[in-house]
């Protein structure tokens, strides 16, 4: 995988997620150049629009998946977001009673590998930045299956690494050394940043992932690099 960092420990990645809540929206607009917010637009216009959806946003963060999905998905019929870090799902709350969503799109506290959701209820589950945080992909790809109903489309986003060899040595730069410096300075706690360094760095993407996916039982899965493949938006179908 053209590197030399060592896959980090999930274990304990809540607590991360839980210090740097206050500042992560403001963190990822500056340091990605507002491109999550575009990445975050074709993840939710590969959610389908023909027919009336019930959407499941895992690692919800602060919400952005599932604000972008109703300003852009009006056939969505529910909308519900799980994340594991109670300060994250704090920040959420907070953003959705000031846009007047409170009462719109539902959250909970829960872990992606082992959902309190019943089986076959949901039509699209979508997670940003998030599948490479799990404990255990393989047992979250399973539970994303588990709850879709049969057609039901998986969406992922995630940081990939570029194919260009000049467009990868600067984009590992500025991982490896002003992502964690920039973002510390901001949020106070560097050592956050160092971890999703060295999480991007070390995760499977492209076919490697997809492969993922068809382990878990999707079918119809693809890879679509964006910006140049400093991302990639990964979907999946479940048919019986």
């Amino acid at each position: 995988m053209d590197t030399t960092q060592s896959a980090p420990s999930r274990e304990g990645v809540v607590h991360f997620f839980n210090r740097i809540a206050p500042t992560y929206d403001v963190i990822n607009r500056m340091l990605s150049f507002r491109r999550d917010v575009a990445w975050r637009k074709r993840l939710v216009d590969a959610i389908p629009a023909n027919r009336p959806i019930s959407l499941l946003d895992l690692a919800t963060g602060t919400a952005d998946v599932l604000i972008t999905a109703l300003r852009r998905r009006p056939n969505l019929t529910r909308m519900v977001g799980i994340d594991m870090s109670e300060n994250m799902l704090s920040q959420s709350k907070t953003k959705l009673s000031r846009l007047g969503l409170s009462d719109t799109i539902e959250l909970r506290q829960g872990d992606a590998t082992n959902l309190a959701v019943e089986d076959a209820v949901f039509d699209a589950v979508t997670i940003a930045f998030g599948i490479r945080n799990v404990i255990d992909t393989d047992a979250a790809l399973r539970e994303m299956w588990r709850i879709l109903k049969p057609g039901g489309r998986a969406l992922i986003l995630e940081f990939s690494l570029p194919k260009n060899i000049i467009l990868r040595h600067l984009y590992l730069f500025f991982f490896r050394h002003v992502l964690p410096r920039v973002a510390g300075l901001i949020s106070g706690d560097a050592k956050a940043y160092e971890y999703l360094n060295k999480t991007v760095e070390t995760y499977p993407y492209g076919a490697a992932f997809t492969q993922r996916l068809s382990n878990a039982s999707f079918v119809d899965c693809s890879c679509k690099p964006l910006t140049f493949g400093v991302a990639s938006l990964y979907t999946g179908q479940k048919i019986l």
